[in-house]
């Protein structure tokens, strides 16, 4: 029994060596991180889907705290770029041209899909739904048009396509303000 509670002992004693030693090197060793990334990170969609350049939202992050554009992220939108613009106190501008596609999301020819799951591994935001050897689909709400399913789908029943322009999205043009001031012209 006293071998027992010995083991026991040195267990613990090893136990708490160990943690005082990590402790320690927490302290000293500490990486402090960019704020300013960090609260551009947190702006960003986290949708690590690459259409910026960069391997992920982080990186795009520290980018722009580096002094790259703002304008680089199709998902987030202008929403994300006038926040963007308003942190960093700079001008808001367009989505880059480059990156800028009319919105997009995956459709699976289900017919075609024969269940292999790469697809939703490689989805970062979780919209293609589905189980092995069994049909996928997209959840047409959650798909940020990223792209990255293309690529590993070993039949191709993946294509992009636009979305139909809905009520919510619809956007007005403004009035031409010289015909509104004709107008006015000719009323007075």
């Amino acid at each position: 029994m006293s071998a027992v509670l010995l083991a026991v002992a040195v267990v613990a004693l090893l136990c708490l060596a160990s943690g005082a030693l990590l402790g320690y090197a927490a302290v000293r060793l500490k990486v402090e991180g960019d704020p300013v990334a960090e609260q551009i990170n947190a702006l960003l969609p986290q949708t690590q889907c690459g259409q910026c350049g960069y391997a992920g939202c982080k990186p795009y992050a520290q980018a722009i705290a580096d002094g790259d554009a703002i304008n680089k992220c199709p998902p987030g939108g202008a929403a994300t770029i006038a926040a963007l613009a308003d942190l960093l106190d700079v001008e808001p501008q367009p989505l880059d041209a480059a990156a800028e596609t009319p919105p997009r999301v995956a459709y699976i020819r289900e017919a075609e899909c024969i269940g292999c799951t790469k697809c939703i591994r490689a989805c970062p935001v979780d919209a293609i739904v589905g189980a092995a050897k069994l049909m996928h689909t997209v959840i047409v709400d959650e798909c940020t048009g990223c792209d990255l399913c293309l690529e590993p789908c070993p039949v191709d029943c993946i294509e992009m396509r636009e979305l139909p322009v809905r009520v919510t999205d619809w956007k007005w043009p403004l009035p031409d303000t010289r015909l509104i001031a004709s107008d006015r012209e000719r009323a007075a």
